[in-house]
């Protein structure tokens, strides 16, 4: 038997789109009143949620509540997606208002995979309830800031603590790109390198326990 529940409801976006969202909860005690938003890669590429199911699940399992969707034309989500991700804002404020709202939580961790980094660094700070940020994979090399690289502003510049974890051979970052990036961020910004792993590796199964390990560690720090 699993040792979390999973809750399906639906989130209705402030432009009227409606979000297939899932709540995974501890089966015995909540150890964190702390909830973590898990934010899907790009939708256009085949991003939703179920990608990110082990990560919820793990959290879950150790006593962390976690929420994943779908956010705007993936999965069972209506909308439509955007190019550049900034209508996808929308939905990870629609998600957090309704934690905020609906179950009274006052302590999010945002984090993101991949393109979902940057649109979740995009809404840190417009959410109060956010205490913290953590990038799996954020894509801030050249190609990819032709979509993104708009985004990269307001995490750079939130004072909240951030985590930033990369494999080494991150096809979209370099490693170089990455620092250079880091090295004028506000507040406190950390990074984690998987040495070896690429993008799309580091966003498989086999690295979930990993990523769970490395997000209850920036939990505790904060």
């Amino acid at each position: 038997m699993s040792e979390c529940t999973v809750e399906s409801c639906t989130v209705e976006t402030s432009d009227g789109v409606k979000l297939h969202t899932r709540l995974f909860k501890p089966r015995e005690e909540i150890k964190e009143e702390l909830v973590v938003v898990l934010v899907h890669p790009f939708s256009i590429l085949g991003g939703c949620q179920a990608l990110l199911r082990g990560i919820a699940t793990g959290l879950a399992e150790r006593g962390v509540r976690a929420v994943t969707f779908d956010m705007r034309s993936a999965g069972r989500s209506t909308g439509r997606a955007s190019l550049t991700g900034f209508a996808e804002i929308k939905d990870v404020l629609a998600v957090c208002n309704w934690l905020s709202d609906t179950l009274s939580v006052n302590r999010i961790l945002l984090v993101g995979s991949s393109a979902g980094a940057p649109i979740a660094g995009s809404a840190v700070d417009q959410i109060e309830q956010v205490v913290g940020y953590v990038s799996l994979g954020y894509p801030f090399g050249m190609m990819a800031s032709i979509l993104f690289g708009r985004h990269n502003k307001a995490i750079l510049e939130s004072p909240k603590p951030k985590l930033f974890v990369m494999g080494t051979k991150d096809g979209f970052t370099s490693v170089k790109q990455l620092n250079n990036k880091l090295s004028s961020a506000a507040g406190r910004a950390e990074t984690h390198l998987i040495e070896g792993v690429s993008h799309f590796q580091m966003e498989g199964p086999a690295y979930d326990a990993q990523m769970v390990n490395l997000i209850l560690e920036f939990i505790a720090s904060l």
